[in-house]
Protein backbone atom coordinates (compact mmCIF):
# COMPACT_ATOMS: atom_id res chain seq x y z
CA UNK A 1 0.00 0.00 0.00
CA UNK A 2 0.70 3.71 -0.24
CA UNK A 3 0.33 5.96 1.94
CA UNK A 4 -0.32 9.67 0.42
CA UNK A 5 -0.46 13.10 2.10
CA UNK A 6 -1.71 15.95 0.42
CA UNK A 7 -0.85 19.20 1.44
CA UNK A 8 -1.09 22.79 -0.20
CA UNK A 9 -4.58 23.59 0.14
CA UNK A 10 -5.95 27.03 1.65
CA UNK A 11 -8.12 30.01 0.64
CA UNK A 12 -8.01 32.29 -2.41
CA UNK A 13 -9.05 34.63 -4.79
CA UNK A 14 -11.08 34.15 -8.15
CA UNK A 15 -7.90 34.46 -10.73
CA UNK A 16 -5.18 33.14 -8.31
CA UNK A 17 -2.85 30.01 -7.94
CA UNK A 18 -2.14 27.46 -6.42
CA UNK A 19 -0.01 24.44 -5.55
CA UNK A 20 -0.94 20.87 -4.22
CA UNK A 21 1.45 18.51 -3.22
CA UNK A 22 1.08 14.82 -2.45
CA UNK A 23 3.92 13.03 -0.72
CA UNK A 24 3.94 8.95 -1.09
CA UNK A 25 5.65 6.82 1.38
CA UNK A 26 5.57 2.70 1.52
CA UNK A 27 5.82 1.65 -2.17
CA UNK A 28 7.54 2.27 -5.17
CA UNK A 29 5.49 4.46 -7.10
CA UNK A 30 7.20 5.18 -10.43
CA UNK A 31 5.25 3.20 -12.46
CA UNK A 32 1.98 3.53 -10.46
CA UNK A 33 -0.93 5.82 -11.84
CA UNK A 34 -1.19 9.05 -9.75
CA UNK A 35 -4.68 10.93 -9.87
CA UNK A 36 -5.98 13.92 -8.28
CA UNK A 37 -9.77 14.27 -7.74
CA UNK A 38 -12.53 16.57 -6.32
CA UNK A 39 -15.10 16.58 -4.18
CA UNK A 40 -17.35 19.88 -3.57
CA UNK A 41 -19.86 19.68 -0.93
CA UNK A 42 -22.94 17.64 -1.99
CA UNK A 43 -21.38 16.47 -5.28
CA UNK A 44 -19.59 13.07 -6.17
CA UNK A 45 -16.19 12.98 -6.27
CA UNK A 46 -14.63 14.00 -9.94
CA UNK A 47 -11.68 13.37 -11.50
CA UNK A 48 -9.41 16.53 -12.03
CA UNK A 49 -6.14 15.07 -13.56
CA UNK A 50 -4.00 11.75 -13.55
CA UNK A 51 -0.82 11.12 -15.04
CA UNK A 52 0.15 7.21 -16.25
CA UNK A 53 3.71 5.98 -17.09
CA UNK A 54 4.41 4.82 -20.19
CA UNK A 55 7.66 3.60 -20.50
CA UNK A 56 11.75 4.51 -19.45
CA UNK A 57 10.62 8.33 -17.94
CA UNK A 58 7.53 9.01 -19.93
CA UNK A 59 4.37 9.77 -18.84
CA UNK A 60 1.11 10.42 -20.10
CA UNK A 61 -0.87 13.56 -18.90
CA UNK A 62 -4.68 13.46 -18.76
CA UNK A 63 -7.15 16.27 -17.68
CA UNK A 64 -10.63 16.74 -16.74
CA UNK A 65 -12.13 19.31 -19.76
CA UNK A 66 -13.31 21.94 -16.72
CA UNK A 67 -9.35 22.44 -15.55
CA UNK A 68 -7.13 21.66 -19.40
CA UNK A 69 -5.32 24.75 -19.70
CA UNK A 70 -5.62 26.02 -16.22
CA UNK A 71 -4.38 22.95 -14.20
CA UNK A 72 -0.88 21.06 -14.33
CA UNK A 73 0.14 18.02 -12.99
CA UNK A 74 3.86 16.94 -12.70
CA UNK A 75 5.75 14.07 -10.53
CA UNK A 76 9.51 13.76 -9.17
CA UNK A 77 10.12 10.42 -8.67
CA UNK A 78 12.93 11.04 -7.06
CA UNK A 79 10.57 12.77 -4.43
CA UNK A 80 8.06 10.60 -4.41
CA UNK A 81 5.54 13.39 -5.23
CA UNK A 82 3.17 14.66 -7.54
CA UNK A 83 2.41 17.85 -7.97
CA UNK A 84 -1.01 19.94 -9.19
CA UNK A 85 -0.56 23.58 -9.81
CA UNK A 86 -3.65 25.63 -10.35
CA UNK A 87 -4.33 28.75 -11.81
CA UNK A 88 -6.77 30.98 -12.77
CA UNK A 89 -8.97 29.45 -10.48
CA UNK A 90 -12.62 29.76 -9.84
CA UNK A 91 -15.17 30.06 -7.37
CA UNK A 92 -16.40 26.30 -9.11
CA UNK A 93 -12.92 24.87 -8.21
CA UNK A 94 -13.71 24.88 -4.73
CA UNK A 95 -13.94 21.75 -3.27
CA UNK A 96 -11.27 19.03 -1.36
CA UNK A 97 -9.15 17.59 -3.56
CA UNK A 98 -7.54 13.99 -3.16
CA UNK A 99 -4.20 12.50 -4.35
CA UNK A 100 -4.66 9.14 -5.01
CA UNK A 101 -2.71 5.92 -6.23
CA UNK A 102 -3.03 3.00 -9.12
CA UNK A 103 -1.46 0.38 -9.25
CA UNK A 104 -2.63 -1.80 -11.92
CA UNK A 105 -4.71 -1.23 -15.29
CA UNK A 106 -4.95 1.64 -16.95
CA UNK A 107 -8.32 3.84 -16.23
CA UNK A 108 -7.36 7.03 -15.20
CA UNK A 109 -10.77 8.50 -14.56
CA UNK A 110 -12.63 6.21 -12.25
CA UNK A 111 -12.61 6.38 -8.47
CA UNK A 112 -12.70 3.30 -7.90
CA UNK A 113 -9.65 2.12 -9.94
CA UNK A 114 -7.33 3.80 -7.41
CA UNK A 115 -6.19 1.56 -4.81
CA UNK A 116 -4.75 4.60 -2.07
CA UNK A 117 -6.28 7.72 -1.35
CA UNK A 118 -4.91 11.09 0.54
CA UNK A 119 -7.31 12.29 2.94
CA UNK A 120 -7.64 15.76 1.09
CA UNK A 121 -6.75 19.31 1.27
CA UNK A 122 -9.33 21.83 1.20
CA UNK A 123 -9.41 24.46 -1.56
CA UNK A 124 -11.56 27.38 -1.51
CA UNK A 125 -12.27 30.17 -3.97
CA UNK A 126 -13.92 33.00 -3.11
CA UNK A 127 -15.39 35.67 -5.74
Amino acid sequence: QVQLVESGGGLVQAGGSLKLSCAASGRTFTRNRMGWFRQAPGKEREFVTATRWSSGTTYYAYYADSVKGRFTTSRDNAKNTVYLQMNSLKPEDTAVYYCAAAYSGSDVYTTSEYDSWGQGTQVTVSS
